[in-house]
């Protein structure tokens, strides 16, 4: 099935001119003269606070997989800043995409972003590779500097 659906998006790219192949997860998302539509996680309401519940979120990706959503999007956030409004979806982005990677088939898994100064690179190369390869192709990787500046005395950075 994992050929059957690299070969179907081989054939996608090839099909566009001056498209280059970089994974099935990038490939899926941005194709020329094409519209993708994803979500971010937690796909829930802040109803009760800052921090999600994480209620039925694997079988809330599964199905925003299933309607063709192109991408489920990951935040990294370390920590729960009370100035920000919101914690992010909880848990570790690299563990999470792990989890994902496992629970579903064809949906793009990306993270917008990692707080690169906040984690060795080597670490995030080695954690971004894993989940790309055990995934099939499917990591989209964003970097960032971080936006909550509290972080970084935090980890005494």
């Amino acid at each position: 099935m994992l050929k059957q659906a690299n070969n179907a998006v081989r054939q996608a790219v090839n099909d566009e001119p001056g498209f280059q192949s970089i994974n099935r997860g990038y490939n899926s998302v941005f194709r020329p003269n094409h519209l993708s539509l994803g979500l971010v996680v937690p796909l829930e309401t802040y109803s009760q606070g800052p921090v999600p519940t994480m209620t039925r979120h694997l079988e809330r990706v599964q199905l925003a997989e299933q309607l063709g959503f192109s991408a489920v999007w990951l935040r990294d956030v370390p920590f729960n800043v009370p100035s920000f409004g919101d914690a992010g979806q909880m848990y570790d982005p690299f563990v999470y995409l792990g989890l994902l990677a496992g629970q579903t088939n064809r949906i793009a898994l990306g993270v917008a972003s990692i707080v690169l100064p906040l984690r060795h690179p080597a670490h995030v190369a080695k954690a971004a590779s894993s989940v790309d390869v055990l995934s099939g192709g499917r990591l989209i990787l964003g970097v960032a500097s971080g936006d909550r500046p509290d972080e970084y005395p935090a980890l005494n950075l």
